[in-house]
């Protein structure tokens, strides 16, 4: 039931009152059951987290993957700088010259903004050169792990037409609660809808009419790869011609081992431009899927960074008070 059941939370945790006898009802097991193998999952730290995964852009952020070269002898230190950022989620420490990569949010009215945060933030760690990469064009976003080792190698990226959404407080009330990290019990929802006072029709026409928006990409479980056995991950960076980028990159999000695929500008310091994070059970599955990628599309120049440390990793917190908090001890430095 195990793998079954990791690949079901990944894709679509069901949005209804009891969420867990909706998997057990597709698995073929009790209630009890499941929530027994989701609480040992959980309590291994396979499962990190299940939640409302937002597209944070449209939430009004600023974002971009950030990296710098710091020196060796300040790696901890500048690490525990960056991790103190509320915006930072992830944050590695990867084998190249730019050596701590951090994706970095800032809010709507943040005073600082995205690349006055990044100063302060290179100031701080001691770095000594830094390179900030936003999004130019997103290929896909979906890290889901083939637990069952059963899915095919290849799987069709659909572009999904949005509808139009104005947001308003019952939005955002809703956002705020849907973020969190359910409880695993039999309504996990319950104390979210007292707290919103609001029904369950309400909180999932919410999540779907927001679902539908793109604001929010999905409801889903996150799992630790590594506790998951998928011990391997590199951010493969790829020297790719501008008029050929869109197709390529289309191509190689087809990959299901790649979980993010995004093109972003190149400089002068940084010669690659698509980017394609690729994941598996070891350092040779990494590297055989990376070749398979290189041998279908003809690409050659290709950088494999994998990720030697994890400093952070969790889900950004939404509309947090920390932020405003973090920039007034920043501008008063």
């Amino acid at each position: 039931m195990r793998d079954e059941l990791l690949v079901k939370m990944q894709h679509a945790f069901p949005l209804c009152e009891r969420p867990f006898e909706a998997l057990a009802q597709e698995l073929g097991r009790t209630e009890e059951e499941v929530l027994e193998e989701v609480r040992r999952l959980k309590e291994e730290g396979i499962i990190r987290q299940t939640s409302a995964i937002f597209d944070t852009k449209r939430l009004g952020y600023d974002s971009s993957l950030v990296a710098f070269r710091v020196p060796e002898e300040r790696i901890d230190e500048a690490a525990e700088i960056i991790n103190a950022h509320p915006g930072v989620s992830h944050n590695y420490l990867r084998n190249h010259a730019f050596n701590i990569w951090f994706t970095l949010a800032v809010p709507p009215d943040s005073r600082l903004g995205l690349l006055g945060t990044v100063e302060k933030l290179a100031e701080a760690a001691g770095a000594e050169e830094s390179i900030v990469l936003p999004t130019l064009k997103m290929f896909k976003i979906s890290v889901k792990l083939d637990t069952t080792g059963k899915q095919s190698k290849k799987e069709k990226i659909r572009e999904k037409a949005l509808k139009p959404i104005r947001m308003g407080a019952r939005h955002y009330a809703a956002v705020r609660e849907l973020q969190k990290d359910i409880p695993i019990v039999s309504e996990p929802f319950a104390d979210a809808l007292e707290r919103l006072n609001m029904g369950y029709d309400e909180l999932f026409s919410l999540a779907e009419e927001m679902k539908e928006a793109g604001v929010m990409r999905r409801f889903a479980t996150i799992l630790n790869h590594r506790r998951a056995g998928f011990t391997a991950n590199a951010m493969s960076v790829w020297d790719v011609p501008e008029e050929e980028a869109e197709a390529l990159g289309r191509r190689i999000a087809e990959f299901r081992a790649v979980s993010h695929c995004y093109l972003r500008p190149k400089y002068p310091n940084w010669p690659y431009n698509l980017f394609a994070m690729v994941h598996a059970k070891s350092q040779e599955a990494c590297d055989e899927i990376i070749g398979e990628i290189a041998r279908e599309t003809g690409l050659q120049g290709c950088g494999k960074l994998y990720s030697t440390r994890e400093f952070k990793k969790k889900r950004l917190v939404y509309f947090d008070p920390a932020f405003q908090r973090w920039e007034e001890e920043a501008l008063s430095d």
